[in-house]
């Protein structure tokens, strides 16, 4: 009979993507983990873990059991973390992903915040340049910004945020102001590579006109607050989300270009998984990133 620990177990080595990792994060020796492993697949009559392959590989049957077995053991802590709420208080691990810059500048502190309000939850909080990725499912909330693509994950909307088209006024003297989309081609361009999105092609709207562009760039980075600061410096035009140039546009360091013309929104989003028995934990930290947004974002303070 395999117990929770065993699944907690494999859970761990899933997670920390190698023995070696997994075995830091338990307190045991990699030799320990390796044995542990093996009377569990023994116990089991089945192979759970490939351990030829250069890098850690789940059989079929690892797959089934890491699945099934986390569904089951979020559903047993959500039950746990009920009653202990009952009588008081939340408490368990929280694991959050959020986008690099956003992340750094809104998400960071109400983390902090939430886990002063509550010292019984434990809160790791990861920055990445591509929250939604395939170990997406690993994390309880995933802040993403923009149109959401075939995810199995339940959207929250936290705040609006539109995309604007920018540049600083250096640059828009020795180019002059573009009267529409088009003139863009004959400017050069900063591109922002997320979301596996085509970076270099913008689309825009007007009424019911609509033109897609392929802008000229000589720089790219994954990280918006460098293409925001090359943008300042003169270096380009760029696209980029609201309330990341908000400051900009108001001190006059960035002016905005095409203002009739309207790019797709990126509005910010919470996800989180569709599953019954969601942890309090969970459910409340939700609750409190849509409150910090209220009534009206920072971006769009007066």
């Amino acid at each position: 009979m395999t117990d929770s620990g065993d699944i907690r177990f494999l859970l761990t080595i899933r997670d920390s993507g190698s023995l070696t990792a997994a075995s830091r994060k338990l307190g045991l020796s990699p030799s320990a983990v390796t044995q542990r492993l093996q009377l569990l697949e023994k116990k089991l009559g089945m192979r759970l873990i490939d351990r030829t392959a250069r890098k850690l590989l789940f059989t079929e049957e690892g797959q089934l059991l890491c699945q099934r077995g986390g569904t089951l053991m979020q559903a047993f802590d959500a039950l746990f973390d009920e009653l202990r709420e009952r009588s008081g208080g939340l408490i368990g691990t929280l694991k959050v992903n959020a986008p690099l810059g956003f992340g750094r500048r809104y998400i960071a502190p109400a983390v902090a915040e939430f886990q002063r309000h509550h010292p019984d939850v434990t809160i790791t909080l990861t920055l990445s340049d591509r929250p939604l990725t395939e170990t997406s499912d690993r994390f309880d909330v995933v802040v993403h910004i923009g149109e959401l693509r075939d995810s199995n994950l339940i959207g929250h909307t936290l705040a609006p945020n539109a995309r604007f088209v920018c540049a600083a006024p250096s640059l828009v003297k020795r180019f002059g102001m573009p009267a529409g989309p088009d003139e863009l081609m004959q400017m050069p361009c900063i591109v922002l590579p997320e979301n596996n999105e085509d970076a270099s092609l913008w689309h825009f709207s007007k009424g019911k006109t609509t033109r897609s562009v392929r802008v000229p760039s000589k720089l790219s980075c994954n990280d918006g607050d460098v293409i925001r600061r090359w943008a300042c410096e003169g270096r380009g035009v760029i696209l980029r989300s609201e309330w990341d140039v908000a400051d900009d546009l108001r001190s006059g360091r960035l002016i905005r270009l095409l203002p009739a013309w309207k790019t797709s929104d990126a509005n910010i989003i919470a996800l989180a998984h569709n599953r019954t028995g969601l942890p309090a934990r969970t459910r409340h930290f939700m609750t409190f990133l849509q409150e910090r947004f209220k009534p009206t974002p920072e971006w769009r303070a007066t």
